[in-house]
């Protein structure tokens, strides 16, 4: 008999999800680590409330990995994050579709179907149908109150909002990825013919109307905040609920999902149109209402934009600036993070991080730095005066390679009178708060005695310098280093192996509903003053003028933010600067169909193996990045699944 990957038989024995813990897991993810027995069928796992909890973490447990760069899709497989071109000991499969790798035969980051076969499947991508199967079974043997009778009703209805929770991510994270997928509601029965074990892809607002219910369903079941954090924080919320809302109408507004003329003729077998060609504008206000309603309920309950207090090392201002725009992400459970992953610690500090000069941090093996952000992520934060650029019309970048000395009133952003590139100068907070370059300070805790910023560490990347090329594994290949996210008190000025102040990934925060908030409610209504509210609040953080302050005084264009599309641009400009490296550029560039813009320019670098200045502070082209459109907006199902279900069609292009 055929069989479909989503087919189950309640007989059938269950398939265990495993939690890794990441190293340093704090006591909070006690729920995760738990998987259960080797229960031979269903009906033993609902029997009692200790064996349905456990069947509960299972669910739990295909939550994605994003923590971890190889399991970051969004971090890893589009512009925004580089790894050395000549030594492959990095990649991984998001890296190769980065490299234009991704194919049909056998698809990179494969979680339609979690390679089932060869390829990738060793690195243990998720097999989300199988976790949609693990939700079905368990909410519809927790519905049923004569099962598991010593579970309380108001924790039996927990516990089903939690699920249907995981239920509506795992759709759209799939969503997110493939475009229009089957919609699993229902597992098949015993009884079912081998025909109604195939499931077809549905139309994409099917989907999108369909996850937005669920997400509804289980908002309304779930506690608005965790009561007890000691054991419980990363479990699902009302407040995260309503965030991955708000995200499924961002991303059904934009325009790769509302009015995409490229996928007007993408029809399954019987003909059924998968995408709406035609706009709809109020997909717009559902996004607005969503992502207000999400910042409502997070605020309620404590939700805050980080900023750094309680300053006992006399710091500067510029440092602090830092820190709390750092902090934003690596503080564990900070007043931001809206919704932090239990399942996936940051683990990749030392890929971030390279040996720093005035430092003890020598040894290439504990500190790598081989993520490096290319030239035009560089180029794309703000000036010093809160404007691109390309646009501040009292500062000139037009030779931005050319070298400069620092002199000493930049000495918390540059080490004094070093000499390194113009780009690096007069950039705005985020901009040394988020990369590491030749010549710039970073700040760690123990950098000094007193942990003062005064003559702290600085990184030195010329070839054969600490931070350099000249290491048979371990260089950088663009010459700017990820500092966003390593936590300024982890402990790596040391001879000995870094202690590193690990966090649970930050995968959605409060700054990110506020510029979801803004770009909705330009799109209502252009031009809309409450929108740039949003936006300075996350500006103000970052120690910068709003909006309307900064484009009058400093930008070429300075009447830009009042018509909605020049808004539009700003808004879009600020999104990627504030959620740099958090695996969000990915996923934003395709949903404003921007990828075929930006992923086919060149990824370009200093020259590492430069051993002067001169030699050095050359851009160099490191990769001719290709995008094809419109079949990479779109990850492939593959041949393995389209050739098993005969109902399914593939995504078009591939």
């Amino acid at each position: 008999m055929k069989t479909n990957l989503m087919s189950f038989s309640l007989k059938k024995y269950l398939a265990i999800g495993l939690v890794l813990a990441a190293t340093g897991m704090h006591s909070c993810t006690k729920y995760l680590d738990i998987v259960p027995d080797n229960i031979a069928v269903i009906e033993h796992a609902f029997k009692l409330r200790t064996e349905a909890e456990k069947y509960l973490f299972t669910c739990y447990s295909y939550l994605p990995k994003h923590g971890d760069g190889w399991f970051n899709a969004g971090m890893m497989a589009g512009d925004e994050i580089w790894l050395p071109q000549d030594d492959q000991v990095h990649w991984h499969p998001a890296f190769r579709i980065a490299q234009g790798q991704q194919n049909v035969g056998d698809p990179l980051f494969n979680e339609w179907g979690g390679n089932l076969k060869g390829g990738d499947g060793r690195f243990n991508y998720l097999r989300l149908f199988q976790a949609i199967r693990h939700c079905n079974i368990f909410l519809e043997n927790v519905r049923d109150q004569t099962k598991v009778p010593d579970l309380p009703l108001a924790e039996r209805e927990r516990w089903l909002g939690e699920v249907e929770f995981l239920k509506a991510y795992y759709h759209f994270h799939l969503l997110r990825m493939y475009g229009p997928v089957p919609i699993v509601d229902v597992n098949a029965s015993e009884s079912a013919s081998p025909e109604e074990l195939y499931y077809k892809r549905q139309p994409v607002d099917d989907c999108v109307n369909y996850i937005s219910d669920l997400l509804d369903q289980a908002s309304a079941k779930l506690p608005p905040r965790i009561v007890d954090e000691n054991t419980e924080l990363g479990r699902a919320t009302k407040a995260i609920a309503l965030a991955v809302k708000a995200r499924l109408w961002m991303l059904a507004a934009s325009p790769l999902f509302n009015g995409n003329a490229d996928y007007a003729s993408f029809r399954d077998k019987d003909g059924v149109a998968l995408f709406n060609p035609t706009f709809d504008g109020s997909k717009w206000a559902r996004a607005r209402d969503a992502a207000k309603a999400a910042i409502d309920m997070a605020e309620e309950n404590g939700a805050a934009l980080y900023v750094y207090g309680n300053d006992r090392l006399n710091l500067s201002a510029d440092t602090k600036t830092q820190i709390s725009i750092r902090s934003a992400v690596t503080e564990r459970w900070g007043t931001e993070v809206v919704w932090g992953l239990s399942n996936s610690y940051f683990v990749n500090e030392a890929l971030c991080m390279p040996p720093l000069a005035r430092g003890s941090n020598v040894d290439r093996f504990q500190l790598q730095g081989v993520w490096g952000a290319p030239i035009k992520i560089a180029k794309q934060f703000y000036s010093k005066n809160g404007v691109p650029i390309e646009e501040d019309k009292t500062l000139d970048f037009s030779s931005y390679t050319t070298v400069r000395t620092a002199v000493n009133s930049e000495r918390f952003l540059i080490e004094p009178g070093y000499r390194t590139a113009r780009l690096n100068y007069d950039r705005e907070p985020r901009f040394y708060a988020s990369l590491g370059f030749d010549g710039g300070r970073w700040y760690m805790k123990d950098g000094t005695t007193t942990g003062s910023d005064e003559n702290g560490m600085y990184v030195q990347s010329k070839n054969a310098e600490r931070a350099g090329f000249g290491h048979f594994t371990n260089w950088n290949e663009t010459g700017y280093f990820v500092k966003k996210l390593v936590h300024w008190e982890s402990t790596t000025n040391t001879t000995n192996a870094p202690t590193w102040k690990t966090y649970p990934w930050p995968e959605i925060r409060l700054a990110e509903l506020y510029l979801s908030y803004a770009e909705a409610l330009n799109e209502v209504q252009g031009g809309s003053a409450e929108a740039i509210n949003y936006l300075d609040r996350v500006r103000t953080r970052a120690g910068l003028q709003g909006v309307v302050s900064s484009w009058t005084s400093f930008s070429k264009n300075p009447s830009k933010y009042q018509t909605q599309a020049g808004l539009r641009d700003i808004i879009q400009r600020e999104r990627l600067i504030e959620l740099a490296f958090e695996g969000q550029r990915f996923w934003d560039l395709r949903r404003w169909r921007l990828s075929s813009e930006e992923l086919n320019k060149d990824i370009t670098g200093f020259t590492m193996i430069g051993k002067t200045i001169e030699t050095y502070n050359v851009e160099k082209t490191i990769f001719n990045q290709t995008f094809i459109s419109p079949r990479d907006y779109l990850w492939p199902i593959g041949n393995y699944e389209t050739r098993r279900n005969p109902l399914l069609v593939e995504n078009p292009g591939w």
